[in-house]
Order: C-alpha cells, then sequence, then structure tokens
C-alpha cells in the first residue's frame, strides 16, 4: 500500500525561494480580501471572463477544444453542446460551477472526488466516469518523430482505490491539524493524486479542478477571478517538466516535491499579481477607452493580442478595441506586429 507522509516530508520544502513565494501569496491575499470587500461589484465582472478561461484552457491541455465563440456560449449556458469536445467542456463548467458556489461544503474525500469526476462526464456517453480506472495506464509522450516513450508509470487500478482514501486521508489529517502551511499540502496533494492517476481519463483536468477546490478551502479564492488553469496552460511545458522531476522516485517514495511545489506557489502568485494588475485598469475607468487600451499596451512587457486586451478590459467591445487599435497605430503610439490571427502589438517606446 502506498503511504503519505506530509507531516515529516512538508518540512523539507522550507528553501528560501519557497519561504518568500509563500510570504508574497500571504501578503497579496490579504491585500485581495481588502480589495473584494470594498469594490465587490467592480471585481465581479472578472467573474465571467475568468470561468470562460479557465474551462476553455483547462480542456485545451488535453486537446479538447471548440471555438472561441462556442466556448463562450457553452460557458454562459447559450448553447447545447454538440461534439464530444464540447460535452467534455459543459461537464467541466459544470464542476466548476459547484467548486464556485459550494467549495465550504465539498471535503475533498475519496467519494466526494468519484462524485466530481462522475459530474465531469454528466454529457458523455462514455460509462467511465466517477469510477476508478479498471486498467493500468501509463503516461507517456510522443517526440516530433513519432518515437513515444513513458513518461512515468503511475499506480496500478488494484492499487488506486485504497490510495486514493489514504492521499485524501492524509491530507485532511494534516490540514486540520494546522502546522503546515495549505499551500505546501495542495500541491502536494495534487502532485501524488497525478502520481496515482486514477481515472482511465480526466486526470489532468480533475487536477486542476481540485487545485481550486483546495485553494478556496483555505481562503485563496483568487481562482475565481483569474485563470489559475489559463496561467497553467500558458506555461503547459515546465508544468509537465515539474511534474516529471518531482515524480522521479515516487513508488518508492523518494522523490522530492520542491519542483513541483515551487512551480505551483509560482502560478498562485501570478494569479494574485495578475488580478492586482486588472483590478487597477478597472478603477481606472474615469479614463476613455482609448486611454485604458493605450495604458493596458504601455503596461505590458512585450507583446500582447487583441484577446489579451479584450479580456483585460471585458466591458468595452471587440470593434471599439479594434478601432482604438487601429487609432493608435496610426498615431504612432503603439506597434503591429504581424497580420491576421497572428497579430500583435507593443507599446512604442522610441
Amino acid at each position: 500500500m502506498k503511504f503519505f507522509d506530509y507531516a515529516n516530508t512538508a518540512p523539507k520544502l522550507f528553501t528560501t525561494t519557497i519561504v518568500n513565494l509563500l510570504a508574497a501569496i500571504h501578503e497579496h491575499k490579504g491585500k485581495q480580501d481588502l480589495l473584494i470587500e470594498a469594490k465587490s461589484d467592480l471585481v465581479s465582472s472578472l467573474l465571467d471572463i475568468a470561468k470562460i478561461q479557465s474551462t476553455g484552457a483547462s480542456n485545451k491541455i488535453e486537446g479538447i477544444i471548440t471555438t472561441e465563440a462556442r466556448l463562450k456560449e457553452i460557458v454562459r449556458q447559450k448553447a447545447t453542446p454538440r461534439s464530444r469536445s464540447e460535452k467534455e467542456i459543459a461537464g467541466y463548467r459544470d464542476v466548476l460551477t459547484t467548486i464556485h458556489e459550494n467549495y465550504d461544503y465539498i471535503t475533498p474525500r475519496a467519494n466526494m472526488i468519484l462524485q466530481l469526476h462522475r459530474n465531469l462526464y454528466a454529457y458523455s456517453p462514455s460509462p467511465i466516469g466517477g469510477s476508478y480506472k479498471n486498467a493500468d495506464n501509463i503516461i507517456q509522450e510522443t517526440d516530433a518523430k513519432g518515437n513515444k516513450r513513458v513518461r512515468f508509470q503511475p499506480l496500478s487500478a488494484f492499487e488506486t482505490p485504497e490510495a486514493m482514501q489514504s492521499l485524501c486521508d492524509t491530507f485532511i489529517e494534516e490540514v486540520n491539524r494546522g502546522e503546515i502551511d495549505p499551500l505546501l499540502l495542495i500541491p502536494m496533494f495534487i502532485l501524488d493524486f497525478l502520481c496515482i492517476h486514477p481515472f482511465n481519463d480526466g486526470n489532468g483536468r480533475m487536477s486542476r479542478l481540485l487545485t481550486l477546490l483546495l485553494l478556496y478551502r483555505s481562503g485563496y479564492i483568487v481562482g475565481k477571478y483569474i485563470s489559475i488553469e489559463m496561467l497553467i496552460e500558458k506555461t503547459k511545458d515546465t508544468y509537465y517538466d515539474t511534474l516529471q522531476q518531482s515524480g522521479a522516485g515516487w513508488h518508492e517514495s523518494e522523490n522530492d516535491y520542491l519542483p513541483f511545489v515551487e512551480y505551483y506557489l509560482g502560478i498562485v502568485l501570478n494569479a494574485y499579481r495578475e488580478f492586482s494588475s486588472r483590478v487597477e485598469l478597472l478603477m481606472a475607468k474615469g479614463l476613455s477607452k482609448t486611454d485604458r487600451v493605450r495604458a493596458v499596451i504601455e503596461n505590458k512587457v512585450g507583446k500582447i493580442t487583441k484577446k489579451e486586451i479584450m479580456d483585460l478590459c471585458p466591458d468595452i467591445s471587440q470593434t471599439t478595441v479594434e478601432k482604438v487599435l487601429s487609432d493608435l497605430v496610426k498615431q504612432g503610439a503603439i506597434l503591429k506586429i504581424g497580420d491576421g490571427r497572428y497579430t500583435q502589438y507593443a507599446y512604442n517606446r522610441f
């Protein structure tokens, strides 16, 4: 049987980098709590766009995609899912909504995780939803030449139910003891969940949903306003690399959680920083729409796309953003880079 020993393992993670990350996250959390309390109407506008981005990005990592227009319609429940991909997107939307609205009442026990997995496949004819894997599986990758290699060998199907029970019991026990920062326990739990790989399909998406659930239950609700899934999708190469590093020696309980924990804390801190930036833009609504779009580009280090600008200014229509961009390019205030769907913009600092 696989055992988990967070009480003795977590204290070994207190490197200078980890301590600095934890301190920064705690500081940002305090600021966010104050902003949400003082500007609740203002920050509520971030909820819808974050939900769309989270649903799209988490599924995109697994190759489950649809058009941007269809994604928005499905997440907003204005369209019925048609394809297999759209049905899985709808399932993710529903589980995400359940977590957003009920996280205080969802204890991360094994039976509850099975229920969430069942709901993930609520629109799919596949019978796998809500059941652990019935055969051993492997995590493999394919290189540019089509050659496949095993990246990781998860726990066997036979061992999975007991391991999941042990994992959840250990996590809950350590959270209740209150001696280890939950920000350390959460990525450790997620790593172990992924190494068990308990389901035939949906492990990656479930890991990201569980990340939000556990963060929310510990008071870190930034994922409701900024898509943590999108931040992971943008850095998925690093995500997979740290997962592999921290998974080495896992079966023998000799693995090093540090690379994966450090990566995950970096994602959470990035989300808090993004939240602060977006709130600043929302509080600048007294500016003209042209000045707000210009400020977004000016404050961006490097290039930015039209979609990213629209995500940061959800109250400004696409038509208006396009007109402002065109005017700013003509004025020489910003630079246009590329054409068509690959067009990006940068502030003209010269």
